[in-house]
């Protein structure tokens, strides 16, 4: 082995300190910018627009009937 083989080898912890920073950078940038979207604050409008939209989809699709519906309706209306 020659005189520099040593010495880069002896370097190369930096490149996967480096790659590892670098993954984790990414991961922490992917989880940041999945969890904004109303998970995060005292904000229940997001919240309440889910509600409304999933209570939508149960009347329309018939699992509760219209009474039901609007009962659950005024409910979310009023918190």
């Amino acid at each position: 082995m020659g005189p520099g083989g040593g010495f880069g080898m002896g370097w190369m912890w930096i490149w996967w300190l480096l790659v590892t920073v670098g993954v984790i950078a990414v991961v922490v940038g992917l989880v940041r910018a999945g969890g904004s979207s109303g998970s995060r604050g005292g904000d229940t409008s997001g919240r309440r627009s889910s509600a409304r939209d999933i209570l939508d989809e149960r009347f329309a699709r018939g699992e509760i009937d219209e009474q039901e519906y609007r009962a659950r309706r005024r409910e979310l209306d009023e918190s």
